[in-house]
């Protein structure tokens, strides 16, 4: 008998450009893994190279703003003009079949799922410097001078909120980043709230 049947919703967040997507990447290449990645849905633009229903369920505002209205998200947020959001269902139908569910969202999402589902694992990504940071937001030669300062603005704000959080990884290295990361889900199926009451049932089967 296991002692944890129910998965784990594992929020992976932090500032936009910090590397979560990639180190979420990393963790599902790694072998044998009980991760399930829960695409988020966004009105914006799909980039070179992103697939839909892959990287992100992509749809237009009125559609995002219908599922808003009948409470169809478990978390969303605005940014630069686009909405970001997770669709609830499928994440708690995918708790419920014993699977580690990965959100990969943005600080404003995290605190919503925090109010929703406080049992959540939330972990905050943070890069080895402010410098790295916009380093890696510049590289992606994807948007304005404009909006490169509007993100880093917005780090500044999110870096003083990682006292929210449960647990806070360095991406020094993307490796590293993901050792971190598996290393807290499983000290976290092995906490005594998440797994005496199962436990103790263990203890009563002769």
């Amino acid at each position: 008998m296991k002692l944890n049947d129910r998965g784990l919703l594992i929020v992976i967040s932090g500032p936009s450009g910090v590397g979560k997507g990639t180190v979420r990447k990393a963790l599902f290449a790694r072998e044998k893994h009980n991760l399930e990645y829960s695409v988020s849905m966004t009105t914006r633009k799909p980039r070179e190279g992103e697939v839909d229903g892959i990287d992100y369920y992509f749809v237009n505002r009125d559609e995002f703003q219908q599922r808003i209205n009948d409470g169809k998200l478990l978390e969303y947020a605005e940014f630069v003009g686009n909405y970001y959001g997770t669709p609830i269902d499928y994440v708690e139908n995918r708790l419920v079949a014993g699977k580690e569910v990965v959100l990969e969202i943005e600080v404003q999402g995290a605190m919503q799922v925090r109010e929703k589902m406080p049992d959540a694992v939330f972990i905050f990504i943070v890069p080895p410097s402010k410098r790295a940071l916009r380093d890696r937001i510049t590289k992606r030669a994807t948007e304005s001078e404009e909006i490169i300062n509007q993100r880093m603005e917005k780090a500044e704000r999110e870096f003083n909120m990682a006292h929210k959080y449960d647990y806070i990884v360095v991406n020094d290295t993307v490796e590293n980043a993901a050792d971190r990361i598996m290393a807290i889900i499983r000290a976290e199926h092995a906490k005594t709230e998440r797994s005496i009451h199962r436990y103790m049932q263990m203890l009563e089967v002769e």
